[in-house]
Order: C-alpha cells, then structure tokens, then sequence
C-alpha cells in the first residue's frame, strides 16, 4: 500500500460519458475512490507500455480480437496473416458470438518484436472491434 507521503495529486479532464463508464467499472469492481481505480488503470497500463516496449526476449502470451467478420475482405487478410505467421501462432481459436461478430484467439510465441509486429499488423485492421495482447517472457 502507498502511505499518503508518497502520493502525488494531478487534476485530469475526461468527458462525462468517460468518466461515467469509468465509475460503472468502479462501483462493479467495487473501488473506494477513483483515485484507486486510477492508479490500477496506470499500473495496468505501465504493464502493457512494458511487454510492447521489450524487443529482446522470447515471449508466450494471447492475442483476443473480437471482429465483424462480414467486413470487406477480413477473412481473407486473416487467413494470409496467419499463414504468414505460421512460426508464431501456435493456435487459433475462433467463435461466433453474434450474427455478425467473432472472437479469435491466438496462442502466440517468439520474439518480442516480431509479435510487436504482428499486434500492430492485426491492430491496424479498420474492421477490428477489439486487439488485446498480453504476453511474459520466457527468459525471467
């Protein structure tokens, strides 16, 4: 825990519609202050600024899309990105959960950089709902 001698106070601007989201999320997961919801929504994403920053180690982790799959030439560009990345896609999973809507998982591993790569290749894609990546090294 952090003694209140080791706190700084900032002043931050959000949109009501933000901010209300963000006190949804609060009271579900039941914070005592948005002050604690802030600083692990900084924690967390130091964490994530870390595994996309490494670019030496070898890492396992997960990628999540979640895709409308009658999009433009998606299924196609999927298809070739995960031919293309053969050696770094172990697996993929894929499920409907809409009509229209997807979740896909790859099961990943390689060099940092390279599924830096190939995160900000599959990020790039307009039709993409959702890009999420979470990886650890190996070399730890």
């Amino acid at each position: 825990m952090t003694s209140d001698d080791d706190l700084t106070r900032i002043g931050i601007s959000l949109p009501d519609t933000l901010l209300r989201q963000f006190d949804e999320i609060l009271d579900v997961r039941e914070y005592r202050s948005r002050s604690e919801g802030v600083r692990d929504a900084i924690r967390i994403y130091n964490i994530n600024y870390q595994w996309q920053s490494d670019t030496k180690s070898q890492r396992k982790g997960v990628f999540t899309m979640v895709y409308d799959y009658t999009q433009g030439n998606l299924l196609t560009t999927l298809t070739n990105i995960r031919n293309s990345n053969t050696d770094l896609i172990k697996v993929s999973l894929q499920r409907q959960v809409t009509r229209n809507r997807r979740l896909e998982i790859f099961i990943v591993q390689g060099e940092s950089a390279r599924l830096k790569t190939l995160f900000e290749q599959l990020n790039a894609l307009k039709e993409f709902e959702s890009v999420r990546m979470t990886t650890v090294a190996l070399d730890k």
